[in-house]
């Protein structure tokens, strides 16, 4: 039991670091030129060439090469210590990383929308008291 709830800890850990890869090379200003350059190909190339430019634009497509690279560098087999470990763990750290990433893009717009909201009610304001100072002239 105890190395199973270690296993998930590990589990947790791991899809946080391909989350935040995936969603940095396919959100992220910094690999803004990069993946423009991407979508390009994507668009206007043949069928293999899109296929594969396509992935640097999608976080889902990309989260999928970023856990292959992860079970590679660590090893990490989930439930079972054989090939079918690593099966398990590819699909859960995929899943559970796209979670995370769906969890963190709702998080920001809910940011955007109350400063959105706050940003409206403000100038609301403005123009009221703007408004009404010119009435008093």
């Amino acid at each position: 039991m105890l190395f199973q709830l270690s296993q998930f800890a590990v589990l947790l850990v791991l899809a946080v670091v391909v989350a935040c890869v995936s969603w940095t090379v396919t959100h992220e200003e910094i690999f803004r030129e990069f993946r423009e350059a991407c979508k390009l190909r994507s668009e206007h190339s043949p069928w293999y060439s899109r296929k594969f430019f396509y992935v640097f634009t999608c976080e889902y497509c990309f989260s999928h090469y970023v856990t292959l690279a992860v079970l590679l560098l660590t090893h990490f087999k989930l439930l079972l210590n054989d090939w079918r470990g690593y099966v398990l763990a590819f699909f859960a750290l995929v899943w559970i990383a796209n979670q995370y990433m769906s969890l963190y893009n709702r998080l920001r717009l809910d940011i955007k929308t109350t400063n959105l909201e706050g940003e409206i009610k403000e100038t609301t304001l403005k123009t009221k008291q703007n408004v009404q100072q010119m009435r008093r002239r």
